[in-house]
């Protein structure tokens, strides 16, 4: 049975269909706005996944480029089957509101696929395929607390637009994606041009009542279509083994978390579970499982305790303390900016390099190709935590964590006009105790300023925690790991010491209130402001000269005619030109030439080469020439590379010339200068002026000569 409901959003129709497509799937609609088209389904196995301690959700986004009705440009001319960037970004994205909303013991494999089936390069997929998965999970058989949905806010002019076009993105000086329930919200994500904490939380507010028609239709949906839920009921605990457990480890596990340092702190709750399981004897030998999930509830609890009750943190800090900051920059002598940023446990190393135009990045969206001048890339090695692990290319997390960075800094970068350089920032992470995603956006600036590029100011961040039990509300700055795992948010913000550049919300209860994130946003600005003010006692901004290593820039604008001379057939003399000076040489259709050189003596090589090919005729100017042709009527002589004049046989010689050989001959060097050019380029020179001109020069230098 098909159904189709639609609801207003942002002054436009979105509608969301079930039963026409995918009908296999346990659930499946396909959501509509303008003419951007997403499949959403979602199936569940029917049995449970032993052995695993974790919901077993994944989700995949796919953006097939048949949707913007083009021929993928790769060799194979399809779909590759790594993902994009983009697609691993709003895979995460759909993942993280979503995933807290599952029962929490539910152990049954979900997969949920969203795909991209039409795109009108104005209306964004992305917002349609979040809400598209709770609108599935909705009318499937499968335990989920929604529903929930997503909208993106922009502010244009002062003014909040609801789901922007993607043409006015870069008029947006607030762009988020925000998702929420009923009555709050779960999650949010994005930048802005340095926004005050009010402008994010109204932009946010905006958003939760844009949503309220897609969380209605939803249920119409559900209501139409939806099936009976699968019959789940958590495991019941063994209240006494729970009861033994928590006798014999509590006290242990909340001495143990005390502990200051990480690794001490890891290592002691670790012995103390393996001490409360051994002491517990042969006959629980065989629910070893069983009794380290109660032992990881225990110790969550404990903390949590710690928090609410205690009034503490495992490392003795106040809520809104920051760990001691230390900065170091130029550590690095090759690379072309490098900065340290260590922040209690968690350190990172950033690393600059300057290119030119020719080392951007190309991608393939469905909007096209793009050309990124700014890379942020963020590597998280095993050794950062201790462990051993397979080294492999960049996770999902590692691309969320540099995007995120990315959109940070990026706001405070300059111009192409003001630096015209491709900049490549890469983090490594070190170590890692909570929030390297905002250690990389410090360790991001610093290198910047390092590198002696003219960023408008520095930006930091910080990551805020919560620990929420009833009325009992907590907020905590700049979090550690154990605080992430066993807290109920991971909010990072970013900015400036004049406003947000960018933030990431995501939340493991259902919903939260405007008041907490007013709270939040507050204790988070002056986190940020204390961290700003670490980072600028080390270096305040940008030195005034890039590292000698960098790549020296020089930009010629040349007469658009002569480009095909300095590409040469084939591009057979840029080719050569590069090659004889070591440079990298970029030419516009506007005659704009860019030269990339290592060091100055080669820039300046390769800047002649260019100037002597591109040099125009000037009029009454003096040039050695060579005589390329020679005709009855005159001599043709190139007097610069693929510029020739003719030498009429009037203006060979000062006396009467019978036969132009009789002067000069193909080959011939010949004095010339330039008598007109004409409208049509043409050049007319003269030999015999310059002859005329010595001879009255002679005439002076003899007696009686005037």
């Amino acid at each position: 049975m098909e159904i189709l409901f639609k609801a207003d959003v942002g002054g436009k129709p979105l509608s969301i269909e079930s039963g026409k497509m995918a009908k296999q799937a346990s659930g499946s609609v396909v959501v509509r706005y303008g003419e951007t088209i997403v499949l959403v389904t979602v199936v569940s196995s029917k049995e449970e996944r032993v052995g695993t301690n974790f919901l077993p959700l994944t989700v995949e986004y796919q953006e097939k480029i048949y949707a913007a009705g083009r021929i993928p440009g790769n060799y194979f001319r399809r779909e590759i089957g790594r993902p994009s960037e983009k697609e691993t970004l709003t895979a995460r994205l759909i993942d993280r509101p979503i995933r807290p909303l599952f029962p929490k013991e539910y152990r049954n494999e979900i997969q949920l696929i969203a795909t991209v089936l039409s795109m009108d390069q104005e209306n964004d997929p992305e917002t349609l395929a979040m809400t598209g998965a709770s609108a599935a999970l909705e009318i499937s058989d499968i335990p989920f607390d929604g529903p929930i949905a997503c909208v993106r806010v922009g502010r244009i002019d002062g003014r909040f637009v609801i789901n922007p076009a993607i043409s006015q993105w870069a008029e947006c000086d607030i762009n988020i994606i925000m998702a929420g329930s009923k009555t709050g919200v779960v999650m949010v994500e994005g930048g802005a041009d340095m926004a005050s904490e009010a402008d994010m939380i109204e932009a946010i507010s905006f958003g939760h009542k844009a949503i309220q028609p897609l969380i209605d239709l939803q249920a119409k949906l559900k209501e139409a279509v939806g099936v009976p839920k699968q019959a789940f009921a958590p495991r019941e605990r063994d209240a006494d083994l729970a009861a033994k457990l928590s006798e014999i480890a509590k006290d242990a596990l909340h001495d143990a978390l005390t502990l200051p340092e990480k690794m001490p702190r890891n290592n002691t709750v670790r012995e103390v579970k393996i001490r409360a399981f051994e002491g517990l004897g042969e006959e629980y030998a065989e629910r070893r499982n069983e009794v380290f999930d109660i032992l990881e509830d225990l110790e969550k609890q404990v903390s949590r305790d710690l928090v609410l009750k205690e009034k503490r943190r495992v490392d003795g800090r106040a809520f809104d303390e920051v760990r001691p900051i230390t900065c170091d920059v130029g550590i690095l002598p090759r690379p072309h900016g490098s900065a340290l940023f260590t922040r209690g446990e968690t350190q990172v190393l950033g690393v600059l390099t300057i290119g030119s135009g020719q080392d951007e990045q190309r991608v393939e969206t469905l909007s096209g190709e793009e050309f990124r001048p700014f890379m942020l890339h963020y590597n998280f090695p095993p050794y950062s935590v201790g462990e051993t692990k397979r080294m492999m290319g960049p996770s999902r997390r590692d691309i969320g964590h540099g995007a995120l960075s990315t959109r940070a800094v990026a706001k405070v970068l300059p111009s192409r006009e003001e630096f015209d350089y491709v900049i490549r920032i890469v983090s490594e992470v070190l170590e890692s105790n909570g929030s390297s995603s905002m250690a990389t956006i410090c360790a991001a600036s610093l290198a910047l300023m390092d590198g002696g590029v003219p960023i408008k100011t520095p930006v930091s961040g910080i990551a805020m925690g919560l620990i929420k039990e009833g009325d009992d509300v907590v907020v905590l700055s700049d979090i550690l790991g154990d605080e992430d795992h066993t807290g109920d948010m991971d909010f990072k913000v970013a900015g400036t010491g004049e406003g947000i550049t960018a933030l990431q919300m995501d939340i493991k209860i259902k919903e939260l209130s405007r008041e907490i994130l007013e709270s939040a946003l507050e204790q988070a600005r002056k986190g940020r402001l204390h961290i700003l003010d670490r980072m600028m006692e080390t270096i305040k901004e940008a030195r005034n000269e890039i590292s000698p290593y960098a790549p020296k820039v020089t930009v010629i604008k040349i007469n658009p005619d002569k480009i095909r001379e300095i590409i040469g057939p084939g591009g057979k003399m840029i080719r050569a030109i590069q090659s004889e000076t070591n440079t990298r040489i970029e030419i516009d259709d506007s005659g704009i030439v860019k030269v990339s050189a290592t060091s100055k003596e080669d820039a300046d090589a390769a800047e002649e080469r260019v100037k002597e090919i591109a040099a125009e005729p000037e009029l009454g100017a003096i040039y050695e020439g060579t005589v390329v042709k020679t005709t009855d009527f005159g001599a043709f002589v190139q007097i610069m590379p693929g510029t020739d004049g003719l030498v009429h046989i009037s203006q060979l010689a000062p006396h009467r010339v019978k036969k132009v050989t009789d002067v000069v001959k193909e080959g011939d060097t010949l004095r010339v200068k330039v008598l007109e050019i004409d409208k049509d380029g043409k050049i007319r020179l003269s030999h015999k002026v310059l002859l005329e001109d010595n001879d009255k020069d002679e005439g002076k230098k003899r007696p009686g000569g005037k």
